[in-house]
């Protein structure tokens, strides 16, 4: 995974001032991004098709549109008024969007994250969410973009005060947090016991699919039977636990094949997997194709 594709502020930065020679209502350094024109056409056409590395965290609020991208590995779709987060080191893939889509984001790097947020860290942004989505109320939504317009305009400014800088994103981002903690709460009351044991199950496939390849891993983690979570997992989504983890680790291997220079024994190694004729085999079967075949 060391050497997937990246896309960072920097990167931003240069693809939008080289479209049209200005930043246009958006503020990028390679440690802060706040974009009041969010330009998701512009950007989708460096990233569709291929799953690409974001080094640092990225909010997104939908205004208008839609997109229907795969966010660390999970399909999402993306609604006006919806509030998307992506932890520093994820992994997006654009498929679809709206002509239409705007929104406005903010981007940080983990160092800034730490000079804005000091020693008390919110809950949301703790590390143990790589993603998460919310909607969000009228009210609120208008908050959130009065926030990151008092940040965008006080950034604008010549003499601007780096502490009053820190203050506005540790605002915005614990307000953030305030609502993601109402959510959670809401949410997790009106899911079923069903629904959030494939919620963890899901969580959990994601982490550590390239580690542990078996049910019963993941069921001793969730502390069920694999009997029990097997048929749950299928009663809520429709494929069985073991097309979960099986589907997660093909993911990751494309990924490595089509984006790093790993010799197919190193992946097959990273991928816990007995030998390289094991994976071959493994992924034969799910896609047909032989792992050198794919990477050619």
């Amino acid at each position: 995974m060391a050497q997937l594709r990246q896309f960072n502020l920097t990167q931003l930065k240069q693809l939008i001032a080289g479209k049209d020679g200005m930043l246009a209502n958006n503020y990028i350094t390679q440690n802060l991004a706040v974009a009041r024109n969010v330009r998701i056409q512009l950007i989708k056409k460096q990233l569709i098709g291929q799953p690409t590395l974001m080094p640092e965290m990225r909010i997104l609020i939908i205004k208008q549109g839609w997109a229907t991208p795969i966010i660390n590995m999970m399909e999402r779709r993306f609604e006006p008024g919806d509030l998307v987060f992506l932890g520093s080191r994820g992994i997006l893939e654009y498929q679809e969007a709206s002509d239409d889509i705007q929104g406005i984001g903010l981007s940080v790097s983990d160092e800034l994250f730490a000079l804005a947020i000091g020693n008390r860290v919110p809950a949301a942004f703790d590390g143990h969410l790589r993603d998460f989505q919310m909607h969000l109320e009228p009210a609120d939504q208008d908050y959130l973009d009065q926030l990151h317009l008092l940040l965008y305009r006080h950034l604008s400014q010549q003499d601007g005060s780096s502490q009053v800088t820190l203050n506005l994103l540790s605002a915005f981002l614990w307000y953030v947090d305030h609502l993601w903690s109402r959510h959670e709460q809401t949410g997790r009351q009106s899911q079923t016991r069903e629904q959030r044991l494939f919620t963890d199950f899901i969580a959990l496939v994601s982490e550590y699919a390239p580690a542990h390849h078996t049910i019963d891993s993941y069921a001793s983690r969730l502390c069920i039977t694999p009997r029990y979570m097997s048929t749950i997992i299928r009663q809520v989504s429709g494929k069985s636990a073991k097309q979960w983890i099986d589907d997660a680790l093909v993911t990751r291997i494309k990924i490595d094949l089509k984006h790093t220079d790993k010799p197919i024994a190193r992946i097959a190694d990273d991928m816990n997997f007995p030998n390289p004729s094991f994976m071959t085999k493994f992924f034969k079967r799910m896609t047909g194709m032989t792992p050198r075949s794919f990477r050619q």
